[in-house]
C-alpha cells in the first residue's frame, strides 16, 4: 500500500500538504472527482488492516512513508507525530510477525517543495536525501527491507511529461531533469540507507511491460523500440552503471544526454541494489503514428484486438509476464528480484455481503504461475506482493478503480474480504 493511496488523515497530526491533496482540489483531473483526503483510513484502522493482512496468510507488509507527515514543508523541521504514527505500524507489524517493508517514495511529493519546482529542481536531491537520512535513523533499527523509489517512469511521465497525474505538469522541459534527479535519487537513497542501516536490503521498483510491435512492418518495430527504452530502460540502466538508453535512431535520447548532461553522472546514478522490484500489470502493443510528435507511437487497445482485458482495458498475458522477469533476469548486476506490484481491477458486485471475483482469482493464478515457471528455469525471485490489500484510492481513477483483495465502503469504511482473498488465504496455507 502507499501511503497516498491508503492513509487519509490528510491535513491531521501535523502532516503537511501532498502534491495529490493539491492535485485533487482542481476538481476536473479526478475520475469522480474523488480525493484522497480520507481514502480508506488505514491511518485511524492500520491495526485492523494489518489484522486482515495476517488472517489472509501474508508474512510482509509493504507500505509507503508519507513524506509531507514527516517533514511537513518537505525539509526543514520534523514532525513527531508523523515519526510516532510510522514507529507504531512498524511495532504492529513485528507483534504479528509480519515483516515490513517500507516504500520511501511513492508519488506524494509535499506540496511545498512542488512550490520551488518538485522534481524539476536540481535542489530535490538534496530535499530527498534529508528525507531518507530521517527515515533510516528513525526506523533502521526496526526495518531492514526499504525500496527507494516506487515507479519513477510513472511519476516522472504521468506527472511531468502529460500532466495526467500530479503535479499536473507537461512538456520535455520538465520531464528531462525529472528524470534525471529521479535517477540520482534511487541511486543516493540506496547509498544513505546502506550507510545508516545496518544488514540492510535494499531495492528500487520499475513498472515494466512488454512492449509488442502491432505487426512486422519497420516501422512498428522502431515504435516498440521507442517505447521500450522509455517505459523499460530509462531507470534501471542508469543504477546499472550503463547511464541513459541510447537509440541513435531515435533523437530524444541525445536530447535527453544533452540536456542532463549524463556523461558528468554516470558513477552517482549507479548503485548496486540487493533486490530489483518488478511491477507488472499488462503488456502494451504499439504501432507507428506520425501523428504523435516525437515518440511517433500510439497503442492498439486489447479490446480493439479482441484479447482477454481486465476492467481499466488492460491486456491479461501472463506468459508476457514471464518473459519480463527473463528479460530483468538477463542484465549484469541484478542479483534479486521481487514481484513487488502485481493485481488487476474488475468490476466488483457486493452481493449478500460477497464479492465472486472470479476473475481476479484467474489473474492471480496464472500470473503466479508464470513466476513459478521463471523460478523454476533459476531466475533469484525472492517475494511476490499482491497489489492490493485493500480497495484505495486510485491515483487518477479515484475510488473506481478497486484492485483490493478486500473490499472498501468508501461511505462506512467497512471491509468485505473478497473470494480473491480467501482464494490467497487457501493458496499460502
Amino acid at each position: 500500500m502507499s501511503a497516498a493511496q491508503n492513509e487519509g488523515a490528510a491535513g491531521l497530526y501535523g502532516r503537511g500538504h501532498s502534491i495529490w491533496d493539491t492535485f485533487a482540489r482542481s476538481g476536473s483531473k479526478i475520475k469522480g472527482k474523488h480525493k484522497p483526503t480520507v481514502a480508506c483510513d488505514f491511518y485511524h484502522r492500520y491495526k485492523d488492516d494489518l489484522l486482515l493482512t495476517k488472517a489472509l496468510g501474508f508474512n510482509t507488509f509493504r507500505f509507503s512513508i508519507s513524506w509531507s507527515r514527516i517533514l511537513p514543508d518537505g525539509t526543514g523541521k520534523i514532525n513527531k507525530e508523523g515519526i510516532d504514527f510510522y514507529h507504531r505500524v512498524i511495532d504492529e507489524c513485528i507483534k504479528l510477525d509480519i515483516t515490513p517493508f517500507i516504500t520511501l517514495y511513492h508519488w506524494d511529493l509535499p506540496h511545498e517543495l512542488e512550490k520551488n519546482g518538485g522534481w524539476t529542481n536540481y535542489f530535490v536531491n538534496k530535499w530527498f536525501n534529508r528525507f531518507v537520512t530521517v527515515c533510516a535513523e528513525a526506523y533502521g533499527s526496526k526495518v531492514k527491507n526499504w525500496i527507494i523509489l516506487n515507479e519513477p517512469f510513472g511519476f516522472t511521465s504521468l506527472g511531468y511529461m502529460l500532466g495526467i497525474h500530479a503535479p499536473g505538469k507537461k512538456g520535455f522541459d520538465n520531464f528531462f531533469p525529472a528524470v534525471h534527479h529521479a535517477a540520482l535519487a534511487q541511486a543516493d537513497g540506496g547509498r544513505i540507507i546502506r550507510s545508516l542501516v545496518e544488514d540492510a536490503h535494499i531495492g528500487t521498483t520499475f513498472s515494466l511491460s512488454e512492449i509488442v510491435p502491432y505487426s512486422d512492418k519497420e516501422q512498428d518495430i522502431l515504435a516498440a523500440k521507442r517505447i521500450d527504452l522509455l517505459m523499460n530502460r530509462l531507470f534501471i540502466e542508469p543504477a546499472l552503471g550503463k547511464g541513459f538508453p541510447r537509440d541513435d535512431a531515435f533523437k530524444l535520447t541525445e536530447k535527453m544526454h544533452m540536456y542532463n548532461k549524463e556523461w558528468k553522472y554516470v558513477e552517482r546514478l549507479t548503485f548496486d541494489f540487493d533486490f530489483i522490484g518488478v511491477q507488472y500489470y499488462f503488456p502494451l502493443v504499439v504501432r507507428y503514428n506520425s501523428m504523435i510528435p516525437v515518440i511517433q507511437a500510439s497503442e492498439v487497445k486489447a479490446k480493439k484486438r479482441g484479447v482477454p482485458h481486465t476492467g481499466m482495458g488492460w491486456e491479461i498475458n501472463p506468459d508476457s509476464f514471464y518473459r519480463m522477469i527473463k528479460r530483468i533476469w538477463e542484465y549484469d548486476g541484478v542479483k534479486e528480484i521481487i514481484i513487488t506490484e502485481n493485481g488487476s481491477y474488475f468490476k466488483d458486485e457486493l452481493k449478500k455481503g460477497t464479492i465472486n471475483d472470479i476473475q481476479r482469482i484467474n489473474y492471480y493464478e496464472q500470473h503466479l504461475q508464470a513466476v513459478l515457471k521463471a523460478k523454476k528455469e533459476g531466475v533469484n525471485i525472492k517475494g511476490y506482493f499482491a497489489w492490493t490489500l485493500t480497495d484505495n484510492f486510485e491515483w487518477a481513477e479515484g475510488n473506481n478503480a478497486r484492485f483490493g483483495l478486500v473490499h472498501v465502503d468508501f461511505e462506512t469504511q467497512l471491509r468485505t474480504v473478497k473470494n480473491s482473498g480467501y482464494w490467497f488465504r487457501d493458496f499460502l496455507a
